[in-house]
């Protein structure tokens, strides 16, 4: 049986769905590859893994070439708590001035442009950097997103802290989706029935993980590290499902940057289905 390749990032955020698949042992054909999202971003576009949590971003520049696995993201209503524009000078006043940018997710760049373009009416200069640029003052602001941003946040001092998830919602009424399940389209017509498979595992650890956050926020608290209790407020903040308004939500970002010339065309949210255009099966939905 041919090795099918699945895309898993290793940030705290997505703990709640990693821990109980990797406590639930291997899924054959499936083999695990971890990265991060701008990683995983690169390898499901070359054809190096079949499916993966990728940056929304991705999906879009690349939708003609993938369907999406239906019910699960990373995304938040409100604030996410590790998608944060760290600036020495309050954000409003950041025109002109440098903003350094993390080079692991293309999603939360560009989520960046909208709230400091079209939300504050802003123009910065924009450029790859570390935290260090702002510590060493060769940039102004800097963006960090998953693990790097939870550690900086109790670092920070005196420094303004924007959550882009909270700015969202505030300006939208909708909440974020910053990295979906994304499969190549190639790979799903040809092992349709591996996917439902897969499908399924990722319902069962989404079950699982809701059910189990508190022993989880135990386990993984100590990475950051963080008190559990503080991992668990974190963890109870990032959502995994993908209902409607995600789905508008997506939209939306998407129609943001379509504007913006920065998608060249509108996507379409093409999520997967059986062969002739049916449905999924039943054991493939669901409805967090």
């Amino acid at each position: 049986m041919k090795t099918l390749r699945v895309g898993m990032v290793n940030f705290i955020n997505t703990s709640p769905l990693y821990v109980p698949w990797r406590e639930m042992g291997p899924l054959e054909p499936w083999e695990v590859v971890e990265g991060t999202p701008s990683r995983l971003n690169a390898l499901l576009s070359r054809g190096e893994i079949d499916v993966g949590l990728v940056s929304s971003f991705a999906y879009g520049k690349n939708w003609r070439s993938y369907r999406l696995l239906p019910g699960l993201s990373i995304s938040a209503t409100g604030c996410v708590g590790s998608v944060l524009l760290f600036s020495t000078v309050p954000v409003e006043t950041l025109h002109g001035a440098k903003v350094a940018l993390t080079p692991q997710s293309a999603t939360s760049v560009n989520l960046l442009y909208i709230i400091l373009e079209d939300f504050y009416g802003l123009r910065p200069s924009y450029a790859p950097g570390t935290f260090h640029d702002l510590e060493r003052g060769a940039a102004r602001a800097y963006l960090a997103i998953g693990d790097e941003a939870l550690r900086l946040r109790d670092k920070g001092g005196e420094l303004y802290v924007l959550d882009l998830a909270k700015v969202w919602l505030e300006e939208t009424g909708l909440p974020f989706v910053f990295a979906v399940w994304a499969a190549r389209k190639d790979s799903f017509q040809a092992n349709y029935k591996e996917f439902f498979m897969l499908c399924n595992r990722l319902v069962s650890c989404y079950d699982k993980g809701r059910k189990d956050l508190e022993r989880i926020s135990r386990e993984v608290s100590g990475r950051i590290p963080m008190s559990r209790e503080d991992c668990l407020r974190y963890l109870e903040g990032i959502e995994l499902d993908f209902s409607r308004d995600k789905e508008r939500g997506l939209r939306l970002f998407f129609e943001r940057l379509y504007e913006k010339k920065r998608l060249p065309e509108l996507p379409e949210l093409d999520f997967i289905t059986q062969p002739g255009g049916r449905g999924l099966p039943e054991a493939c939905r669901w409805a967090p």
